[in-house]
């Protein structure tokens, strides 16, 4: 696995494009891994102090993910360094989608990812500068469908991806009208913990859990995870947290979610973030979802983590141990010599399967139709990797090396 790992972090991307914008200073990149299979596809970031390693390191994980989700194409990632609370941001978004307008017309499909809304701003955006959806250059260049069926999975595409939660099974308040976009990520990273306990052995619903990042897929996370009979003991958030050693109720969970502003959580009982961080990590649970930025989990909490119990890591995050290597560097090597780490390419490829599931022949738009099919997705994932590796170590290299022969 390390010599496959090697080669493909080392392997040059095919296509960087590089922007740079006079009225702002912000700069941006397109990186395209590689056009396997004729086409590219990889979100849309947006943060202050991004480079184009970051993107180049993502565009790298994205075409690791799709061996998981489908389709068989290339990895890429757009990334913007700004500050996505400027108020000029929307202005920003205009004139980068404009600039890179060739590319998703002919090989590169987007979406929505860190700071940049796949609903609100992605699709809109794309569309007013000429793109018939963000996926439009995945179309044409790895399905290469006629006009009528371009017509006809556009269609779903926009139906599916857009599509208001019918089903409470799915949605924490169905008046809210959240989408699939809003949930589908988290409700990945969820189930690939119930699969990990149905396949490796263990009741999900005797477990405790704690939950780092409370945006969009953390949240969601976790209130899958409470639906699932999990005790949500703790949450860790950007600017503090909240603690109970015997876990949050399903409804209070689901407050939490409820109430967040933007993707911060918001508690009356809310901890300073020294306070939670300095006992978060010895409180004692099964589970951890790190579902916050890139790069923070450290080793001397995974080492806390591990002396406290700790049985799975469910990565919400892309690439969430602070090493500086793309993928596994020695705290993610450590991690997984000791515990179940399910790799961020399985657990949160939710958004990217259900581009896959929409892009196909004519398929089933109701929630539960697309639901499944990411979990069953994640579920087969997993399953390869149990008929490789059936210890409860070495999960993630393991998985990693299914992947990488597929592209080595």
């Amino acid at each position: 696995m390390r010599e496959l790992l090697h080669k493909f972090e080392n392997k040059k991307p095919e296509i960087v494009f590089e922007w740079n914008d006079e009225e702002t200073g912000a700069e941006g990149w397109v990186v395209i891994n590689s056009l396997r299979g004729g086409a590219a596809g990889g979100g849309t970031r947006m943060r202050k102090g991004l480079d184009k390693r970051e993107v180049e390191s993502l565009a790298k994980t994205m075409e690791v993910k799709f061996t998981v989700s489908g389709p068989a194409i290339g990895g890429a990632k757009s990334g913007i360094n700004f500050d996505p609370n400027d108020p000029r941001k929307g202005e920003v978004l205009e004139r980068w989608f404009a600039a890179v307008k060739p590319l998703m017309k002919y090989y590169y499909g987007t979406g929505g990812d860190l700071n940049v809304d796949e609903i609100h701003e992605v699709i809109p955006i794309t569309e007013d500068c000429g793109v018939w959806h963000p996926q439009e250059g995945v179309f044409k260049g790895h399905f290469q469908p006629t006009e009528a069926q371009m017509i006809n999975r556009i269609g779903q595409l926009r139906h599916g991806v857009s599509k208001v939660l019918e089903d409470e099974n799915f949605s924490p308040d169905l008046k809210r009208k959240y989408t699939v976009a809003d949930m589908i990520t988290g409700y990945g990273v969820a189930e690939a913990i119930r699969h990990y306990y149905d396949i490796w052995g263990g009741n999900v619903a005797d477990k405790k859990a704690v939950i780092q990042g409370w945006g969009n897929v953390g949240a969601a996370a976790g209130f899958y995870l409470a639906q699932m009979g999990v005790k949500v003991i703790g949450i860790i958030d950007r600017d503090g947290g909240v603690i109970n050693k015997d876990g949050f109720s399903f409804e209070e969970i689901t407050g939490y979610f409820l109430e967040r502003k933007g993707n911060q959580l918001k508690a009356e009982n809310i901890m300073s973030f020294d306070e939670v961080n300095s006992q978060v990590w010895d409180l004692g649970y099964e589970i951890f979802v790190p579902a916050a930025a890139s790069r923070l989990v450290t080793k001397d909490q995974v080492e806390r983590m591990l002396a406290a119990g700790l049985e799975v890591l469910s990565c919400g995050a892309n690439v969430p141990f602070a090493d500086k290597e793309i993928f596994f560097g020695p705290i993610g090597v450590y991690t997984d010599e000791r515990c179940s780490v399910i790799p961020d390419f399985i657990a949160n490829c939710g958004m990217a399967r259900v581009f896959a599931y929409l892009m196909s022949d004519e398929v089933g738009l109701n929630d539960e139709d697309i639901f499944n099919d990411t979990s069953e997705t994640i579920r087969k994932a997993l399953n390869k990797t149990h008929a490789v590796n059936a210890k409860k170590t070495n999960i993630a290299s393991t998985s990693f090396e299914i992947a990488l022969k597929q592209l080595v």
